[in-house]
């Protein structure tokens, strides 16, 4: 989350004075996350999220993301829903961008996961996995290997300024996972962004997922890929097999991975690495000074896709033999 677009209090009052929520009391940006606008409101009946649309979120794309909350709150899945106005609307516009706003999760994300935590993440990344299996909508997934391209080519020799030598290093991974990128295996609603940032846990219980906005259709195990490497590393960036075997076991009881995903795991795993390198580097020299963001060090995933080149096989992320 973050907030690149202000709002007035007369323009934010007139808005919710439109749902039965009661009178604002109070606003606040949140800082946290790199896409959209998001304020935490809150209203004589408590709080809520706010969410403005910024340029990266199509509008064609909202009706996907809104309607998939719904259907995995409807299909037991704990995450926000959107909240209707008095005309039954929930896509609004407001400062000149589509506006949503959403119920409020309680809980808290975690800033240094526990093995326990990487555990709770596994079972509720499968059950999301499986609940999306009758959503009936379907969207793209724009930040695969064609989207890789397109923000690598937008990046050019910039890159270099950001880390030395790092628009070779992009244009080799590019070059190897394009000519083995995994095809054939199981296709599903993913989350494509479950970052710890996006768990909330009470009482180290998983309370809900949030964030959707990257949510589209492709590969299951790319979603388990991107986990691994949002959950499994220490700050140092040393891989923690302990944790990656918590998550991929307790997937397992909800969902059994295929062999052929099992044997893919490694090549998506780095394909997960370099996508978020790639967006962290454009981030970082895209991202207006003014705006109120905390941009990502791209180094980070620099080095965790070194050492996914490094892996073999998926017992190298602690699962054993099926």
């Amino acid at each position: 989350m973050a907030v690149y677009t202000d709002v007035s209090d007369e323009e934010l009052e007139t808005f919710i004075d439109s749902y039965d929520i009661g009178a604002l009391t109070s606003f606040k940006g949140i800082a946290e996350g790199v896409e959209n606008s998001n304020y935490l409101v809150h209203t004589a009946r408590g709080p809520f999220i706010l969410t403005l649309y910024e340029k990266r979120v199509r509008p064609e794309d909202l009706p996907y993301f809104l309607g998939l909350m719904e259907h995995l709150a409807a299909a037991g899945i704990s995450c926000p829903l959107p909240v209707r106005d008095r005309e039954g609307r929930i896509l609004r516009e407001l400062a000149g961008r589509p506006a949503v706003l959403i119920s409020f999760l309680e809980g808290l994300w975690v800033r240094r996961p526990s093995i326990e935590h990487c555990a709770g993440l596994g079972r509720a990344l499968a059950r999301f996995h499986l609940a999306g299996v009758d959503f009936s909508m379907t969207r793209e997934n724009d930040l695969s290997l064609p989207g890789w391209r397109a923000l690598f080519d937008a990046i050019g020799a910039s890159a270099d300024g950001v880390i030395p030598g790092l628009k070779d290093t992009i244009a080799r991974e590019l070059d190897y996972l394009g000519a083995n990128w995994a095809s054939g295996l199981p296709v599903g609603v993913i989350h494509a962004d479950l970052f710890p940032d996006n768990v909330f846990f009470l009482d180290d219980k998983v309370s809900g997922l949030i964030d959707f906005y990257f949510a589209c259709n492709d590969m299951l195990a790319y979603d388990v890929a991107v986990c691994l490497n949002a959950w499994c590393f220490e700050p140092d960036t040393s891989f923690n097999i302990t944790k990656a075997r918590a998550l991929l076991q307790a997937y397992e009881r909800e969902r059994t991975l295929t062999e052929p995903e099992l044997d893919a795991l490694p090549l998506l795993a780095r394909g997960a690495a370099l996508r978020f390198l790639l967006t962290r580097t454009y981030d970082l020299l895209n991202t207006d000074a003014g705006a109120l963001v905390k941009t990502k060090d791209p180094s980070e995933y620099l080095r965790k896709l070194r050492f996914h080149q490094r892996v073999r096989s998926f017992r190298d992320y602690g699962l054993g033999a099926h």
